[in-house]
């Protein structure tokens, strides 16, 4: 007789989808660790910008509690603050005015310049507790930590008056270090009456007051481009430059059209150093249709072009197209600095560094440290380089030929003075009225040991050797009439 099985027997648990159930697990369990990680990292590394943010009301948590701090200039005079009437009303000072309008810029109605890259700084404090438990005591805010600048008042002024009434932008920094000293952009406003005068700005659609011209005005390089084109020819051909030779007419001819030199000059017989010089425009595009389009390319790429800059303010990119299809017509043009080609201040700056630095871009920046309000450091920003644009040779080679500009070409305005200098000019068309250009310099002294590069554009006024180049000569003498005093500081 055959038994029954007791009722109560435990059943058989099918184990064969355990595999694919602990597989999922560890999966899930491994994309959550790791999605916890990137999250740690990403708030460790990007608090700045979380709390930058316009969504983010930490920043009215922070202003309900600090109040704003100072931002100084290199030599310690005010260029931002905020001051306090007796019912602790709060207001944005600027003692400059319109003098450092677009580098420092503003923290109302938005923020830009300093004012924006230094915001979460200025917004938090790190005063000494003992400080922070008297005010939370007494009611009133703390103050927030201080931001001292790279700027310089004395050749901030002198870039200021230089450039006078036209709408243009100079920058100067220094070669080994990648610190602006100088930032200018007109035309300009002035950041006390940002509020008042914000609804006409924004409103007026041809209005450009609030473009920073120093690191978002593209232009035309016109002949600094030269730089470029002569780095790339020498690349190509080496010592063999030597033996060029160009007959210039006034003009370049090639199929049916033609390069002519500036106001129609005929320079004659010229050699590779004399063409730079001179800024013959003829030879210089019989230069550019001897490139290798691909090699060239390959330079501009390099040299930034088309590609981000290495700079934390608000900045365009630069822009030119090369490639190996291109027609003779786009290069010709491209060669002498016309064409579609556009550049920024700001980058034309950075290149003219890298050749004055042989061959190492430092990368710049304008703020040096912040401090509590009792002085004690923070953070301090130290230069950094960024990496080398072109060999110690092809640069020395760029510098002997700048060398030449202002020696026997068109920036002989900065011969014969009590420094050496080195640099390049150019008259860039940019539209199609025959003889209207900008006037740009673009350079460095002493050329022996490079310590300040200066690069400006006046726009609409010319000739870059009578507009631009005096403007650099008293940029020049004002860094070296306070060089003294400079060092001082620096120490």
């Amino acid at each position: 007789m055959e038994m029954d099985e007791p009722k109560n027997k435990p059943r058989k648990i099918r184990v064969r989808n355990f595999p694919e159930i602990i597989l999922t697990t560890v999966a899930f369990s491994v994309l959550f660790i790791v999605m916890s990680v990137y999250l740690v990292h990403f708030v460790a590394t990007s608090e700045q910008e979380m709390i930058n943010n316009s969504y983010n009301s930490r920043q009215e948590i922070l202003l309900s509690r600090n109040y704003r701090g100072s931002i100084y200039s290199r030599d310690g005079e005010i260029l931002a603050q905020t001051v306090m009437d007796e019912e602790e009303n709060e207001t944005r000072v600027y003692p400059f005015s319109n003098l450092f309008a677009h580098v420092v810029g503003y923290s109302t109605q938005g923020r830009m310049g300093v004012e924006a890259q230094a915001n979460y700084y200025l917004i938090n404090t790190n005063t000494p507790l003992n400080n922070k438990v008297a005010n939370d005591m007494a009611g009133v805010k703390n103050p927030g930590d201080n931001v001292y600048t790279t700027l310089d008042v004395q050749i901030q002024q002198v870039a200021d008056e230089q450039l006078s009434i036209y709408k243009g932008a100079v920058v100067v920094t220094e070669v080994s270090t990648g610190r602006i000293l100088a930032m200018v952009s007109h035309p300009d406003f002035d950041p006390n009456e940002i509020a008042a005068i914000w609804d006409d700005l924004i409103n007026d659609q041809k209005s450009s007051v609030l473009l920073n011209r120093a690191t978002q005005g593209l232009y035309p390089p016109g002949s600094t481009f030269k730089i470029i084109t002569a780095l790339e020819y020498y690349k190509e051909n080496g010592d063999a430059v030597k033996k060029y030779g160009y007959q210039c007419n006034g003009a370049f001819r090639f199929g049916k059209s033609k390069i002519s030199c500036y106001h129609g000059s005929n320079h004659g017989y010229v050699d590779f150093e004399t063409s730079f010089a001179k800024s013959c425009n003829s030879s210089f595009a019989n230069i550019g249709m001897r490139l290798d389009r691909a090699k060239f390319a390959d330079t501009l790429d390099k040299l930034l072009f088309n590609k981000e800059l290495p700079v934390t303010m608000l900045y365009n990119q630069s822009s030119t197209i090369v490639s190996a299809s291109m027609d003779d017509e786009a290069m010709v043009q491209t060669s002498i600095g016309q064409g579609k080609t556009q550049i920024t201040p700001l980058h034309l700056n950075m290149i003219t560094c890298a050749v004055a630095n042989k061959g190492k871009l430092m990368k710049p920046y304008v703020i040096d440290r912040v401090e509590n309000n009792e002085g004690t450091v923070i953070k301090s920003f130290k230069p950094s380089a960024y990496g080398n644009l072109m060999t110690a040779d092809e640069a020395a080679k760029i510098t002997e030929l700048m060398t030449a500009v202002v020696e026997k070409g068109t920036a002989t305005k900065l011969k014969g003075l009590a420094y050496t200098a080195a640099g390049k000019t150019g008259s860039a068309e940019y539209n199609n009225i025959k003889g209207e250009s900008h006037a740009w310099f673009t350079g460095f002294a002493p050329v022996e040991d490079p310590e300040v590069c200066v690069t400006i554009i006046v726009e609409g006024a010319g000739s870059g050797g009578d507009y631009a180049v005096p403007i650099a000569r008293r940029l020049f003498d004002s860094y070296f009439r306070e060089k003294p005093d400079t060092q001082e500081v620096a120490q």
